[in-house]
């Protein structure tokens, strides 16, 4: 199954909420993607541009983005992306494959 990482941030409402009750959402994360046949590889929160991170494992892409988008729909966060992990093995596929292309740079009339 492929991996995704996914960086969000909480509203600040969602944060005051956490202060007053914190909560480990780690649970919650669980869930969600469970619910499409995945698993959750890490949860971390963070200094920085975003206030969390997760590695998730999801069956297809059609799957990870359904639970991006519920997750999203719920409003607690103010971002939510998700980034596509590669193996190794699939980068050095898409690395053979690649020199099959004759890329032709904008205004390289070569």
């Amino acid at each position: 199954m492929p991996f995704y990482l996914t960086r969000f941030s909480y509203t600040p409402a969602t944060w005051a909420k956490l202060i007053k009750n914190p909560e480990d959402r780690r649970a919650a994360a669980k869930t969600y993607i469970e619910a499409v046949g995945g698993k959750v590889h890490g949860f971390w929160y963070a200094f920085g541009d975003h206030d969390a991170y997760n590695l998730w494992e999801a069956p297809d892409n059609v799957s990870m983005a359904a639970t991006a988008i519920a997750i999203s729909a719920g409003g607690a966060l103010s971002s939510f992306q998700t980034t596509v992990l590669l193996t190794v093995e699939e980068t050095l596929a898409a690395m053979q494959k690649a020199s099959s292309i004759q890329y032709r740079p904008p205004g390289d009339k070569g």
